[in-house]
């Protein structure tokens, strides 16, 4: 088995993994503010998550896998007075969609879901280390972190805190005695979600949720620390500061993986372009193993372009592995070329290119090719239909049999025009239709 390479965001470099236990592998991504549905970028990086704990748990006896749910958010907040709804409401609403449109998407579930509103006790506590070691203070109503007192800050990101704060996104309030100082405090009124704190009645910040929980459940020093590159600053960079601070002598994570961003169609995803897809959007155009191999064919630290035409050639790809699974037999062990694809740094492009080379083989007649291709792609969450379902017993499936019924109507009717669209629009999808005298069947190129 190779060695695990990782590239750390810490040391900007690749590392060869090595575990603080190496029989209990411990990690942390953070996961969802739960405010409105999950997009696609939001699914990029549960997917390096998925990759990531799959291959870990290939390699090692036990692996525990931390994911959050942020539930205490200003955006929440917003959103809730926005849809007149109560807070609770809509936090519960959108974690049920959360959850539902990651397992249509195939993804793992963690071992341990932690919600912030679950741990004010724990969160309470941290503030107060901070205060007794100086590195916190409190200031009208607030409770503020000092960055000055943390003199690694900024290295996390790569950057000195004047640069930081000329581009992150940090609120400059008259309060703070420095202004790159962040809240690990702040007050609530009655119509806002709020605890009883020595500090007053308030709510956390949201970089400390995440120091709670990871210390709770994965302790002082735990092995990976994950997320996009847009958590890499200000969100990691001081959850980092805190954790070191409030428990000197740890290490907190000791690897840190980022995922790069995600286009739609060449261009960014954001509301004024109309063109931020959610999850379930893409499920009802594609199967979710298409999603998955669509977003794997690019290297999680390499930006990504989401375009319909890729999602077409990605469930293209995929009916090509299930043909080349037709007289397979049961899985065997994944290939080691793909193994070794996975442990560098988690090369899913190598990896998929391993997958074309085994489906090229087993679709020669190699038995043994389609065993390793079946338990390859297990790796990715792929091939993990029977074959015969994939091709006539899926939803897509459904939609080709009323196509096919449509043109029929059509030719009956003698509109040969709208019946060549279809056949043409099928054709553009792979679809081959076949005419004979018992009716029209279909295969897939």
């Amino acid at each position: 088995m190779p060695d695990l390479v990782l590239h750390d965001s810490f040391t900007r470099g690749k590392r060869v993994f090595t575990p603080l236990d190496p029989l209990h592998v411990r990690l942390y991504f953070c996961g969802p503010t739960v405010y409105g549905r999950a997009h696609i970028g939001n699914l990029r990086a549960m997917l390096a998550a998925d990759v990531l704990v799959r291959l870990l748990r290939t390699l090692y006896p036990r692996v525990t896998y931390v994911r959050n749910i942020t539930d205490i958010d200003d955006k929440i907040n917003a959103r809730a007075a926005e849809l007149a709804i109560p807070i609770g409401d809509l936090t519960t609403a959108t974690t049920a969609e959360f959850h539902a449109d990651l397992a249509a998407a195939g993804m793992l579930p963690p071992d341990i879901e932690p919600r912030a509103t679950q741990h004010i006790g724990e969160m309470i506590a941290l503030i107060t280390r901070l205060l007794d070691s100086g590195h916190a203070y409190t200031t009208s109503g607030h409770v503020l972190f000092a960055v000055a007192h943390f003199a690694d800050y900024g290295r996390l990101s790569g950057r000195d805190p004047d640069e930081l704060l000329a581009g992150g996104r940090i609120d400059v309030a008259p309060y703070k005695r420095d202004p790159g100082d962040f809240v690990l405090w702040k007050p609530s009124d009655d119509t806002l979600p709020g605890w009883d704190s020595p500090w007053g009645r308030g709510r956390p910040g949201w970089h400390l949720e995440c120091s709670a929980m990871a210390h709770r459940y994965l302790g002082e020093s735990f092995d990976i620390h994950g997320g996009g590159t847009d958590l890499l600053f200000p969100h990691h960079e001081n959850e980092r500061a805190q954790s070191l601070c409030a428990w000197p002598g740890s290490a907190f994570a000791q690897y840190w993986l980022h995922n790069a961003m995600l286009l739609v169609e060449g261009e960014k995803m954001s509301k004024s372009l109309g063109n931020i897809l959610t999850i379930g959007e893409i499920l009802t155009q594609a199967p979710a193993e298409a999603l998955r191999l669509l977003l794997l064919g690019t290297h999680y630290r390499s930006v990504l372009n989401f375009t319909q035409a890729g999602l077409i050639d990605a469930k293209q790809t995929l009916d090509r592995f299930y043909r080349a699974l037709t007289h397979a037999p049961a899985p065997t062990t994944p290939a080691p070329a793909f193994l070794a694809a996975l442990c560098d740094d988690l090369n899913t492009p190598r990896a998929i290119s391993v997958l074309h080379a085994l489906a090229d083989a087993a679709l020669a007649g190699d038995t043994s090719a389609a065993g390793a291709l079946r338990a390859s792609a297990a790796m990715l969450g792929l091939l993990q239909e029977d074959p015969a379902t994939w091709f006539h017993g899926s939803a897509d499936s459904a939609r080709i049999e009323a196509l096919i019924a449509e043109r029929l109507a059509a030719r009956k009717a003698r509109d040969f025009a709208q019946s060549d669209a279809i056949r043409a629009a099928l054709a553009a999808e792979g679809i081959v239709l076949e005419d004979n005298a018992t009716g029209t069947t279909w295969r897939r190129q």
